[in-house]
């Protein structure tokens, strides 16, 4: 359930919205990344969940897109 709204919220924001939120989760992944390089990373799932993030996100422009 948590997921159908982040995907509702994210159909319901422009093309800027989007690709600003893209940039985001990319560098938080990029930081999750270097932290769990160094064992700073605690909680090694947040960057299962930040990927998929990124994949819903694509996945919403490229559906704007085509429309």
């Amino acid at each position: 359930m948590k997921t159908n709204k982040y995907v509702e919220e994210l159909n319901n924001k422009s093309a800027a919205e989007l690709n600003d939120e893209l940039v985001a989760a990319k560098k938080e992944l990029f930081n999750l990344r270097f932290q769990n390089a160094t064992n700073q990373l605690d909680n090694t799932a947040r960057i299962t969940a930040v990927r998929k993030n990124i994949a819903r996100i694509q996945t919403v422009i490229n559906a704007k897109q085509k429309a």
